[in-house]
């Protein structure tokens, strides 16, 4: 039996970036759990949509929709509002960063990182964000109830530690990791603050979510690096940020609006 005070079934949500490794993850926890579930992402794959989601209680749907065009932010809640109701939910979770493999240009020093990826990134992590808080967050508004978790990192809290990266020199390929997306996370934060505050008479909750990384296969000298500043001692597996989901999804948070909920193995306690 369900806990009422994490109950989801029948609520509509809307999780953008869903086909990426987390976002999957956010729209299976939801389905499970009876809530229906738009997937807005750049490409639509109904093949893994039927695969892994097919089976859940909860009803999900593919939109390709470019999250930097307001006209297609509409039309998607238009299609969301056609196919399965009015939004309750939404999670802001689409972004680009630059890892390890991106071209050497955008993972150079500060003062040569291109003014062109610095446009692409803000565009999608912090424009992104805002234009489908307008859209879907201003009808939650319209209708008196609503969740919007805005999805965060700890390079939005800290600086990158350059270090963990030291390696790549070595291999003759220096890496940094790009300056965008730390300001674009960090963009989210106060975002979340405000419109915490703007909306709080109208029924809508906004919170951030923060997380460190994620274990994906990566480099092991990588993780040499990275893991002794994890307390915890290794990186999350992509089902642990699940419970954070539902539970401000849920009512089991009907009290909580405008906070930052940090969930990082502990890198930030040190």
């Amino acid at each position: 039996m369900t806990d009422p005070l994490f109950d989801l079934a029948g609520r509509v949500a809307v999780v953008t970036g869903g086909l990426g490794q987390l976002g999957r993850q956010f729209t299976a926890t939801l389905a499970e759990r009876g809530a229906h579930v738009a997937i807005l992402d750049q490409r639509r794959d109904d093949a893994l949509l039927a695969r892994r989601f097919g089976s859940l209680p909860g009803r999900v749907i593919g939109i390709v929709a470019d999250l930097t065009r307001r006209s297609e932010v509409e039309a998607a809640l238009s299609t969301v509002e056609r196919e399965l109701g009015s939004p309750q939910i939404l999670i802001n979770n689409a972004a680009l960063d630059s890892p390890p493999g991106a071209p050497a240009a955008e993972n150079g020093p500060f003062e040569t990182y291109p003014e062109e990826s610095w446009d692409q990134v803000m565009a999608v992590n912090a424009k992104g964000v805002f234009l489908c808080c307008q859209v879907f967050g201003g009808r939650m508004a319209q209708l008196g109830r609503g969740s919007v978790i805005n999805v965060c990192s700890i390079y939005g809290l800290v600086s990158p530690d350059q270090r963990i990266y030291a390696y790549r020199a070595a291999e003759g390929a220096p890496f940094f990791k790009p300056v965008a997306y730390s300001a674009s996370k960090s963009a989210l934060l106060n975002l979340t603050r405000y419109l915490a505050t703007y909306w709080a008479p109208r029924g809508v909750r906004v919170n951030t979510v923060t997380f460190a990384g994620v274990f994906n296969n990566q480099d092991p000298q990588f993780l040499q690096g990275y893991l002794p500043k994890v307390p915890l001692g290794r990186m999350a597996r992509e089902d642990e940020y699940n419970g954070a989901i539902v539970f401000l999804a849920s009512d089991a948070s009907a009290y909580m609006t405008g906070s930052n909920l940090v969930i990082d193995g502990g890198w930030t306690a040190w």
